[in-house]
């Protein structure tokens, strides 16, 4: 297999490669990361590279692998999270001057469930201030543009993610939306993105303003079977959110060829 397949492979193909060893985390890390390096300077899509922790995540999901270890649900699968999101130990800025040097403490909920399901964190993508407008750029790393035309905006406020997946620069990355900060990036950068139900997805600590009572998390994929994937991964309740809403005890990935018997588009 080529790095051009590799790149543009399928977060679901990927984990039964780890699995079976026929790739290993460490390859298709590294062949992104190769990508990033060449690609990034051009789109500026990630802000906050997170290398020299994936090749150690990496490393770590094919050892689980190799002993036949019980894998999470996303072993070894690299993984974009956006500025908005708190990490442990990463800068995470909001898109602000006033957190250029922040880096928190405490992940918050969703990061620390992919952390828990094997993904390999690669970095943190670009967003527009607090996520406050539909174009991402910002006073601390610039503009992100479109991989499709480099003269075109990806939209906003997950406009770093959108342009990531659509590049070829991960397979999954997490978005936030509010006023549509998943929809419009991934409608302008022709991926697939979408905003669950407000509470489906627990945030805890809801840092920012839009956070307390308007934004949800979810995800960012070239291949909607990856979407199921990831965010059966994120979802979930979380008692410290007094927003999140219990579990609805269903798995998407397993629903994904089931058809509806009636269905409306409205």
């Amino acid at each position: 297999m080529n790095k051009e397949d590799i790149c543009f492979m399928s977060a679901c193909d990927m984990v039964d490669a780890i699995k079976n060893q026929e790739l290993t985390s460490e390859e298709i890390t590294e062949t992104i990361i190769e990508r990033i390096e060449k690609i990034n300077p051009i789109i500026n899509a990630y802000c906050t590279p997170t290398f020299d922790l994936a090749r150690e995540m990496a490393k770590k999901a094919d050892d689980a692998a190799k002993k036949g270890a019980k894998l999470g649900k996303l072993n070894g699968v690299p993984t974009s999270i956006k500025d908005l999101a708190m990490t442990k130990g990463i800068r995470t800025t909001f898109g602000s001057k006033i957190y250029e040097h922040f880096i928190p403490d405490e992940d918050v909920t969703y990061v620390k469930r992919l952390r828990e399901a094997g993904c390999v964190i690669l970095g943190k993508t670009n967003t527009p201030e607090f996520g406050f407008k539909g174009a991402t750029d910002n006073l601390i790393f610039g503009i992100t543009r479109n991989p499709w035309n480099l003269k075109k905006t990806s939209g906003g406020s997950s406009g770093g993610a959108a342009a990531s997946v659509a590049s070829g620069m991960g397979p999954l990355a997490q978005g936030s939306d509010g006023g549509g900060s998943i929809r419009h990036p991934a409608g302008f950068c022709g991926v697939y993105g979408i905003k669950p139900s407000f509470g489906r997805v627990a945030i805890y600590p809801r840092k920012t303003l839009m956070a307390q009572t308007l934004s949800v998390a979810g995800p960012i994929v070239r291949y909607v079977k990856d979407a199921a994937l990831m965010l059966d991964v994120m979802k979930g309740f979380y008692e410290g959110d007094r927003f999140s809403i219990p579990s609805d005890n269903i798995k998407y990935l397993e629903l994904m060829n089931e058809k509806p018997e009636k269905l409306k588009i409205g």
